[in-house]
Parts: structure tokens; C-alpha cells; sequence
């Protein structure tokens, strides 16, 4: 629902290059699946409820449980509680991490809206934040607290979590405002009409996607009668027109503690917690409504059925989707590695075939989990002027041939490898384990979250072959095309489970020995960093290296490599970012495939983001296998070939991220800002290229030019290293020094500096035709360096102008007038030289773009004029220092840090003397600084909206 900002200096490091532009399908598949293909399940029956728990005077820790309160199964350090109205409750304590989580989750999605009723989950989730008769804004309060807090609804389920630094009053203030909105949400008329347009302004950002639209179209054709088949955000008339009576019956239904599962995780006092939610939640009764049953089973799919969209703008997609059992259904994990198998790149025989033989520009799958029987899905984007009639008989002849064609073992041991990694970094972080355990509880029990490891690690080849043939099949099949077949062979039914009686016995394995608390002070960072520059024979090679306990023993680690200098790198912009890109497309003596198959192996997830003098690589693997992950990325770095195949993917895939961002509001708008502020000459790393030249740098690469890039620059002479997590230090040195050993010297690196320079004011006007969706961007450069003494009132004035939840953007923009599901202003400050900009963002409908400006600009202008009072500055500091204070319980982000202060030679001590000067910050002072540097008419703006509709509004 929302996005939280946190300390400047504890960014998380970018994703690939390719990822920016075309989310590389994480756009597609990830957003959008996650919108529409999770789980849920109504709420176990009392009777059942009595039966699987005993009442004990004590917990098995020693203490005595709360009155009214027992305990129930206990998996590998997750334990369930219940009270006697119903709610279930599971603790995950882990003191390796110092923060809290929380997560209430309502086993209620959009699969229980009746007719005319779509949307309503979704439109509950958003109103609950705006407020008890006790607490009228929500999302302030909980940025005032320094709460990363949000809320999502899928098909099965609606959930409401929390993060923060670990705090027992924290904690107890938000288990207090779950017990307050479970029973006491308004639901005001007023507070309705005001939250429609943010919520028609998220539909119509989803609009603006065509695979997300493709997606609920192929959904509708492949569910007639279930409600899988509707848009968790509903339709546009249902959610125009929901009665506020309607809404609150809703409510008052499905959000009772019978049909909840609280989630804490994280460092917190068991006994404490278990004491506060007794006295939160142990008044509120247990309902005397009994939940409808659900009856509809969706038939049988008894031939193909298929779909075609059409809209202007995007790239060519051509997708099969085809019914599936539900994720507690033992097959349904055989079919989800099968669908893996397919679809990965580059050994699935989905890229093999369609990549390969130059079908299409990308491959993809996957499996939607879900409480009663769903789907999986594959997908396939293409070039323009690509036979998309082709591409999809080529997809669906690859998946339908298994028969034919079976799977081979070592294609799912490398599926299995793949999901038990994601599945242990999930277990070892407090926050994603809530996430993982509230979909689990989705799913149909929570315990399905170990039960499903352990059926991925024991599944045959022989379970995944039988699984995937009998429900890849063309009667099962809903695609781009509708093919008739003589004898149609359907897919075996889907049988309705009793997940209860699955997980009855069910006790997982020996938990895990408890990990040691960290303190994540700044002083206690720095004094337990080991900080070193080895001077190698070649080069330079800083450390930081941060050993602490973990769950799992999980460890990141970051790496850049820094080399040459401006002069150098004229005319290499495009290629600089390919080598990148490509570097984990084969080495000397390992493919692709061996490669990805080794990072398996290791349980590793290594990602790489590169351009310019830089490379960075991004770790997370397990204490034991950290040296050799070290060694294989450093093997990579040196060896990489660039076969002349994955160069030509390259281009095609580029091409679609390219023709795909020429028509989204946000990449239009972003780059005729960046054009506009474009000093450079066109060969300058530093130069902004129009979308034309940019696709002519991409087919200009050839493997020549890539290959001596690498040469020339990738080596040893500056390399910093930082790991952050349970590891042998020593280890780790000796993996460094054996990869970086005789390797040669890269040319002196000089960073490219970018400094502050006076752009004129200027304001485009940008028609993006048929999309529901606009975006205005502003952008002010600021001359400031982050060491100028006014930088932290500047990291505060911005925080309360658009910031947070509290912020006066936020407030006036989303609360008060509708006009934006998402606005916030932004400061990026350079560390090196002043250099700086503040930007102001909004999505938006385009009939609301002059409206919008209006607002915005009356908001600048009253900010200018009243400054911020005493009480916003006073909450704003206790807010902003609680989520940098948080910011540091992340051990990717101090790792990533580390990076950076190696780079500035800086500590952590840095970050605590930014702390101490923000709470001294005084309102004088900080609208002292707003006023010397925030000039409304020095913005520059981008408007990317339908002119036809904005024409349309002034009518």
C-alpha cells in the first residue's frame, strides 16, 4: 500500500541494469502476482479449534501462559498460542536480529466478495488505516513511531504488518492498534469518499500494465464460476459505488479474531508479549456469527479456451495459463518445480526454445500459491515484428510435450537448490519469515511452510515428470489462441483437502539452537567491524568484515571494483553496461548454466550491477559456503566470454525494455528531466541518450567491443570487499587473496565527479495516449555536499515536507484531496562535492494533473511561508531516528554501507554524529534551511498523462 524512506546512507544496492528498465519480468510477474495470485483459508471451526489445543499452566519455556490463553504446536522455533475468542498467535523470536516485526493477517480476500461487492477486501485494507475513534490517521502515528508499516490484500487473504527497531513499549503500542482496528475501524463516509480516488488512482496504475490486464483477463476466462477468476482490486463500478453499510457488514464478518493469525518475529520478550496481546485482545469476545460456507468448485477445464488484448504502447506478450491444484495439495509442489524446470533461463527449454531459435526476447514462469486450486502460468515477451502466432505454438508445444520430451534429474536438482535457498534466506530474516508464515496461514495452515520444505526436498523426478505432463496439457490450457482438438485430454480433478488433518501430527524438525543478540548501535557496529587494507602485489583491497550471529547462519557480503576515469571511458557508456549485464553469461571454462548451477549449489544468490568505472556484486549465501562464493564471483569477474548468443539476447531483451519504457508515464518523464539537466557531450559516461540513440548503442554492441572492455578495465588494483553475518573471517580473506591473486591491474581508478550545476526552469508536457495513469516529477537542483552543516535540517525539512506518512505532501496530497496513491519528495545528496537534488513525485489520473500542480505548489508556498511548527519538528526527529535506527537491524544494508563509508573512508561513527545533529535540529533552524534552499520557481516538471483525458477534464 505504502513505501517507507530510511536513513540516506542505508539505500539497498540496485538491481541489475536490465532490471531497471523492463522489471525483467519482476514487473510483470512479481507486482503483478503478487496483486492477484495469493492464498488464504476461512477460519478453522471451534469444535476443531478445541481439539487440537490443551490448556497447560505453563509454556514449555517455563513461564505461565496468560489467563484464557494455550498453547499449541511448536515447529522449529514457531510456536502457536490461542485465546479463548479464537485468535490465533504465532511468536518466531530471533534475537540475532534487532527489530520487531508484526503481522496481523484476516483470512479474508477478494475469493469472499459476493456480487457487486469486488474490490471490497482491497477498499477494507486502505480504510482501516484512516482511523479508530481513539486514532484518526493511522499511517501518521506509525511514522511518527519509526514503524516501516504497510497493508496488502490478495484473492485469500489481507494482512497488516509492521517493522521497527526491537522496543518493547513499540510493540506494545501496535499490538494495542491492531486489537483497537480489529473491532473499532470507522469506516466513516467522509473518510471514504476521500480515500476513492487513491484507490482508483492504484487501479488505474495497474491499468497502465498490460500483463497485469492480460493476467486478469486470462484469469476470468480460466475461473468462470469461482472468484479467482475477479481483480482483487475489483471493478471500477463496484468499487465507485460500495455502500458504506455494505463495507461495514463486511467488516464487522470476516475481521474477528476467530479468522485472524497474529505473527510477531524478531527480538522481543516472549513472556512480555504474550502478556500484552492477553491484554489487548483477550477482551474482545469471541463472534456469534458463523463464516459462510464456501461451495463453489471450479469444474474441470474441458478444452482450450483463449484471450487476446489489445492496447497501444508496450511489447508483445503471448502467455498459456493452465489450472493447477491448491499449494497444501502434495502435487501441486511436484508441478511448481516442473514449472520452474520450464521455465528457467537459461536451462529451461522455454529460453532454449524460443530464445534460442530468436521466437522471443524473454522467457518466463510460474506457480500462483493458493488456498483452494489456482494456476501456474508461462509467458514469453517479444520484439516488435516477432510472429507472436509462433512464439505461442512454440511455447505451448514445449510445455504440452513431456511425454515426448521428459525432464532430466539435473535440471531439478537445480530447481530444488534454487527454492530451498529462497526458502532459508525467508527463515533466517524476522520479517520475511512473518511474510512467509502469514501466506502459509493463507495457504490453509501456517505449519505449511515447513511441511512444503520438506516435499521439495524429497520429491522424485519421477513425481515432477507424472505432476507437470498430466496438468500441462491443451484441454487444461487458457491462452493467446484457441486451438480444437478431436479428442481432448483433460487434467486430473482437483481434489478438496482437509489441510487440519495434514498438519495434525505434523512436528517439523528439532529447532534450531537460539542465536545471540546484536547490538546494531553505531558504536557497537564499528567496534566489531575488523577494518583493514591488505595491500596486494597488484592492487588494494579494503575490508570491513562484520562477524554476528545469524538465523541460519545467513551472511551478505558486497563487492566493488572500481577502475579508470573519464577520459577512458569516452563512447563506452552502452558497453560498459552490457559487460556488466553479461559477465555471468559464461567463463573460460564454465557455461552459463554452470555457472547459476554452482551459486545453486552454494545456496548463493549473487546479482551484479555495473556501468561506467564501477561493478558492484551483491552476496547472500550461508556461512560455509561464503569462500566459495567468493572464489566463483571473482572467478567470473576475471574469466567472463560473452558468448556471441547471450550478446544477441541481450539486444532483443534490451529492445523490448527499451520499446516498453517509450510508452510508461515514469521512464518518459524521467528521462526528459534527465535530458534536460544533460551537459555532456554524447560520448560522456555522464551523457543522457535519447530512446533512439540509446537502442542504436545496444545494436551497435558486438562481442569485439565487449571483450576488449573487459580487458582493458576489469582487474585487481582497487577493490573493496564488506560481509555482514555469520562467516570465518579469515576464510573469507584467504578466498579473496586466492581470487584476486595474480590477477592483473586495472588502469587508476578517478572517480567521475558530477557536480552541482544551475538548470533552468522548465516544464514538459508529455502525452502518453490510453494510459489510465500519469506522473508529474519535479526536479530542484541544491548545491550541497552532505558534510555542509545544513545537511541535517535538510534530511529533516524534507522529511516532513514529503517524506513519511506525517509529511505535508502526504497529508494534503493523499488524505485530504485523493489525488495520489503515492506522493513523496525525495533529497539525494552527493557525499563527494556539492551536488544535489530534491525531487517531488506523484502518480496520478490525468483529468486531476492541473488540480494536482495547484496543490502541490499551495503546499510549497505554505511550508515556505508558516514553516513547520515545534510539534511536527519534535515527532519528525523521533520518527526519521527511529527508522535510521532500524535501517541499521538490516545486514544487507550495513553491508552495503560498509561499502560505501570504505569508499568515503568514513565509520559508523559517521551515522551517529547524523543522529546526534538531527535531534538537536530545531524548527528555527530547520525552516532556516528550507527557506535558503527549497525555490518552488527553480523546479523543473514532467507531466506524462493522456492529453485526450486531460482535454477531456476541462471541458
Amino acid at each position: 500500500m505504502t513505501s517507507q524512506q530510511t536513513d540516506p546512507d542505508l539505500k539497498p544496492t540496485r538491481s541489475g541494469f536490465l532490471r531497471r528498465l523492463l522489471p525483467g519480468l519482476a514487473a510483470l510477474t512479481a507486482a503483478a502476482v503478487m496483486q492477484q495470485a495469493h492464498a488464504g483459508t476461512v477460519a478453522t471451526p471451534p469444535a476443531e479449534a478445541a481439539e487440537q489445543h490443551t490448556t497447560a499452566p505453563a509454556d514449555a519455556a517455563g513461564f505461565a501462559l496468560p489467563a484464557g490463553m494455550t498453547r499449541g504446536p511448536s515447529v522449529e522455533g514457531v510456536t502457536e498460542y490461542r485465546l479463548e475468542n479464537g485468535l490465533r498467535i504465532l511468536l518466531a523470536p530471533d534475537d540475532s536480529k534487532a527489530s520487531t516485526t508484526v503481522n496481523m493477517t484476516y483470512l479474508v480476500g477478494s475469493r469472499h466478495e459476493n456480487y457487486g461487492q469486488t474490490g471490497m477486501a482491497h477498499l477494507l485494507e486502505h480504510m482501516l488505516f484512516r482511523g479508530t475513534p481513539t486514532l484518526r490517521n493511522a499511517l501518521a502515528e506509525f511514522s511518527r513511531r519509526g514503524l516501516a508499516a504497510n497493508g496488502t490484500t490478495n484473492a485469500d487473504r489481507t494482512n497488516y504488518f509492521a517493522s521497527f527497531a526491537a522496543d518493547a513499549d513499540t510493540l506494545a503500542w501496535y499490538l494495542q492498534w491492531q486489537a483497537d482496528v480489529m473491532v473499532n475501524a470507522l469506516i466513516d463516509e467522509g473518510d471514504l469518499q476521500a480515500e476513492m480516488p487513491v484507490v482508483r488512482n492504484e487501479m488505474e496504475r495497474g491499468e497502465n500494465n498490460p500483463f497485469q490486464v492480460l493476467l486478469q483477463q486470462m484469469q476470468a476466462s480460466a475461473f468462470r464460476w469461482h472468484n479467482y477468476g475477479k481483480s482483487t482490486i475489483g471493478a471500477r463500478s463496484d468499487v465507485e459505488n460500495v455502500d458504506v453499510g455494505q463495507l461495514r457488514a463486511f467488516y464487522r464478518q470476516w475481521y474477528q479474531p476467530d479468522n485472524a493469525v497474529l505473527i510477531v518475529s524478531g527480538s522481543f520478550d516472549v513472556s512480555a508479549t504474550l502478556a500484552v496481546i492477553a491484554e489487548a485482545f483477550g477482551p474482545i469476545p469471541r463472534p456469534e456469527r458463523t463464516l459462510p460456507a464456501e461451495y463453489t468448485i471450479e469444474p474441470t477445464q474441458d478444452g482450450e479456451r483463449s484471450v487476446t488484448l489489445r492496447r497501444q504502447g508496450g511489447t508483445p506478450l503471448v502467455a498459456a495459463m493452465y489450472r493447477a491444484p491448491s499449494t497444501a495439495d502434495p502435487d501441486f509442489t511436484a508441478l511448481e518445480l516442473g514449472v520452474d524446470m520450464l521455465s528457467d533461463t537459461p536451462s529451461g527449454r522455454l529460453h532454449q526454445q524460443l530464445v534460442r531459435e530468436n521466437l522471443a526476447a524473454e522467457t518466463f514462469g510460474f506457480s500462483a500459491t493458493l488456498r483452494h486450486p489456482g494456476y501456474v502460468f508461462f509467458g514469453a515477451v517479444l520484439e516488435p515484428g516477432m510472429d507472436a502466432d509462433k512464439a505461442l505454438s512454440a511455447l505451448t508445444g514445449a510445455l504440452e510435450n513431456l511425454e515426448r520430451e521428459p525432464l532430466q534429474e539435473a535440471d531439478l536438482e537445480r530447481s530444488r537448490n534454487k527454492w530451498l535457498t529462497g526458502w532459508e534466506r525467508s527463515y533466517a530474516n524476522p520479517a520475511s519469515l512473518a511474510s512467509s508464515l502469514s501466506e502459509a496461514a493463507a495457504e490453509g495452515d501456517w505449519r505449511l511452510f515447513f511441511l512444503r520444505r520438506d516435499r521439495v526436498e524429497a520429491v522424485t523426478l519421477e513425481d515432477v515428470q507424472r505432476v507437470t505432463a498430466a496438468w500441462l496439457t491443451p484441454a487444461n490450457r487458457t491462452s493467446g489462441r484457441y486451438i480444437p482438438t478431436d479428442a481432448p485430454r483433460r487434467a486430473p480433478d482437483a481434489a478438496e483437502l482437509d489441510v487440519q488433518a495434514l498438519v495434525a501430527d505434523y512436528t517439523g524438525r528439532d529447532e534450531a539452537s537460539a542465536v545471540d543478540a546484536f547490538d546494531a548501535s553505531p558504536a557497537n557496529i564499528d567496534a566489531s567491524t575488523q577494518r583493514e587494507t591488505l595491500q596486494l602485489p597488484n592492487g588494494e583491497l579494503r575490508l570491513a568484515l562484520l562477524p554476528k550471529p545469524t538465523r541460519g547462519d545467513r551472511v551478505e557480503a558486497r563487492m566493488v571494483l572500481r577502475f579508470g576515469n573519464e577520459d577512458d571511458l569516452k563512447g563506452l557508456r552502452d558497453v560498459s553496461e552490457a559487460v556488466a549485464d553479461l559477465l555471468h553469461h559464461g567463463t573460460q571454462s564454465m557455461s552459463r548454466q554452470e555457472i547459476q548451477d554452482r551459486y545453486n549449489a552454494l545456496r548463493a544468490s549473487v546479482s551484479v550491477d555495473g556501468g561506467g568505472n564501477t561493478v558492484a556484486v551483491s552476496i547472500s549465501t550461508v556461512a560455509e559456503h561464503l569462500p566459495a562464493v567468493v572464489e566463483t564471483v571473482l572467478h567470473v569477474l576475471r574469466e567472463a566470454n560473452f558468448p556471441e548468443e547471450s550478446i544477441e539476447e541481450y539486444r532483443k531483451q534490451m529492445n523490448t525494455a527499451i520499446a516498453d519504457a517509450q510508452s510508461q508515464p515514469g521512464p518518459l518523464a524521467s528521462r526528459a528531466l534527465a535530458r534536460h539537466d544533460n551537459p555532456w557531450p554524447a560520448d560522456d559516461i555522464r551523457y543522457t541518450p535519447t530512446f533512439e540513440e540509446w537502442r542504436a548503442g545496444i545494436q551497435a554492441l558486438d562481442r569485439a567491443a565487449l571483450q576488449a572492455f573487459h580487458e582493458r578495465f576489469y582487474g585487481a588494483g582497487l577493490i573493496e570487499f564488506s560481509a555482514v553475518g555469520a562467516f570465518d573471517s579469515e576464510a573469507v580473506r584467504d578466498a579473496l587473496r586466492k581470487g584476486i591473486d595474480g590477477w592483473k591491474t586495472a588502469p587508476a581508478y578517478t572517480r567521475i565527479s558530477d557536480p552541482y550545476r544551475p538548470v533552468p526552469p522548465e516544464k514538459f508536457q508529455i502525452d502518453t495516449p490510453d494510459k489510465a495513469n500519469a506522473v508529474l516529477l519535479s526536479a530542484l537542483p541544491l548545491n550541497v555536499q552532505d558534510t555542509d552543516p545544513r545537511y541535517p535540517a535538510l534530511v529533516l525539512a524534507n522529511y516532513l515536507l514529503g517524506g513519511s506518512e506525517t509529511s505535508r505532501l502526504w497529508n494534503r496530497v493523499r488524505v485530504e484531496e485523493g489525488l495520489s496513491y503515492s506522493v513523496y519528495s525525495n533529497l539525494s545528496v552527493s557525499s563527494h562535492e556539492p551536488a544535489g537534488a530534491w525531487s517531488i513525485y506523484a502518480i496520478h489520473a490525468p483529468e486531476n494533473s492541473r488540480k494536482l500542480e495547484r496543490v502541490i505548489n499551495e503546499e510549497l508556498k505554505r511550508a515556505l511561508e508558516h514553516g513547520f511548527t515545534d510539534q511536527e519538528v519534535e515527532e519528525g526527529i523521533r520518527s526519521l531516528l527511529n527508522y535510521r535506527k532500524l535501517g541499521r537491524t538490516n545486514d544487507g544494508s550495513l553491508a552495503s554501507v560498509w561499502l560505501r563509508y570504505l569508499n568515503l573512508d568514513r565509520s559508523f561513527a559517521w551515522a551517529a554524529e547524523q543522529d546526534e545533529r538531527i535531534a538537536a535540529l530545531t524548527a528555527a533552524e530547520v525552516n532556516g534551511v528550507l527557506r535558503e534552499l527549497l525555490k518552488p520557481g527553480l523546479f523543473s516538471t514532467a507531466i506524462a498523462a493522456d492529453h485526450a483525458k486531460q482535454k477531456e477534464a476541462r471541458k
